[in-house]
């Protein structure tokens, strides 16, 4: 089994070429790797270096990625493969994203799906997709003939053409963002030029039918803006929807970046922002115990998932709709869900 496969997304410049997998489009010399360390320049053609090497492997409540309203109480098979597109100092995940120290098992797609058999569906996660995006799709291919669900969780960076090809596959995708795309943040802490393009990608996503849900990690001194919070509420109001899930994420100190954990106090006041500017379902994230890890009836305001941090305690939907006043709770992945 051979894990180095030609790439996909790239075109040739005489003897280098041009990747374009994710905004960075990399100009890549015979030879010599992209900035994500695994797509490779052999003699004028690019290749995955990471095809069909899995590095990390489990089964998760999908409310771990965390979907709290795409297939709720379902298990996912968690999968990754190394390397990263971005360099965030404080990635809970660097080992594999940033400085792995192999490629991890073979494992081809079918025996990805047949792996997933005893769950409802398939989670790229843990490290961005993007850079592996081939195996991904191949699996997800797969998957979707099966019967199983895929979902995404991405630093939102995919190039357009990318989004394009794998939204005739994905059922739901999780944008990971950062200090609601501050622009400095993006550039000193993940090395990240353009966070604008994020914004055009999540707009394709949409495009393409996937069912979208948000993660907005609040870094202490990066993320603490107040007009930068209500900005980005309400562009997802504008262009996504009022039912469009957002998760505040509370920072801990990780890999470089030992700033203190970001306030409940100010996370609070992000979910009043959130709701101030129209959009119903608010979350905070690594806040074991709060109440806003329940989703609530945007109708009556009772509890229709009630949540203990990535555990359903219980469900009080009745055919997608609230058990309490029979309102309809925007969930997506039905079919998947915990009966």
């Amino acid at each position: 089994f051979i894990s180095m496969k030609e790439a996909m997304f790239y075109e040739k410049i005489n003897s280098a070429v041009k990747c374009y997998a994710c905004w960075r489009e990399c100009k890549i010399s015979s030879g010599e790797t992209g900035f994500c360390g695994v797509r490779k320049n052999e003699n004028g053609k690019l290749y995955s270096l990471n095809y069909g090497r899995v590095i990390s492997f489990g089964i998760d409540p999908i409310e771990k990625k965390p979907f709290y309203h795409f297939a709720p109480g379902s298990k996912t098979l968690s999968l990754a493969c190394v390397g990263c597109n971005f360099r965030c100092k404080f990635c809970c995940n660097f080992e594999i994203s940033q400085e792995w120290n192999d490629f991890g098992i073979e494992k081809t797609p079918d025996e990805i799906v047949k792996n997933a058999e005893a769950v409802q569906g398939i989670s790229y996660t843990y490290t961005e997709p993007t850079v592996w995006i081939e195996y991904a799709l191949d699996a997800a291919k797969i998957a979707r003939r099966n019967g199983l669900y895929n979902t995404m969780v991405t630093n939102g960076y995919a190039n357009i053409e990318v989004v394009k090809e794998i939204g005739k596959y994905m059922d739901a995708v999780v944008i990971d963002l950062k200090n609601s795309g501050n622009h400095e943040g993006y550039l000193k802490l993940s090395s990240v030029p353009n966070p604008e393009k994020i914004f055009e990608t999540i707009l394709e996503f949409k495009n393409s039918g996937i069912w979208i849900e948000i993660t907005n990690l609040i870094i202490p001194k990066w993320g603490e803006n107040e007009k930068e919070v209500r900005k980005f509420c309400k562009w997802v109001y504008d262009n996504l929807g009022s039912d469009t899930p957002v998760h505040f994420l509370r920072f801990y100190p990780a890999y470089k970046l030992s700033l203190p954990e970001t306030s409940l106090k100010f996370l609070e006041k992000c979910a009043k922002i959130a709701k101030d500017e129209g959009l119903n379902f608010v979350y905070l994230g690594n806040v074991p115990g709060s109440e806003y890890e329940n989703t609530y009836c945007s109708g009556c305001g009772g509890i229709v998932i009630e949540r203990l941090g990535i555990f359903i305690k219980n469900i009080n939907l009745k055919n997608g709709k609230c058990a309490k006043c029979g309102r309809d709770i925007p969930i997506a992945g039905v079919e998947w869900m915990q009966k």
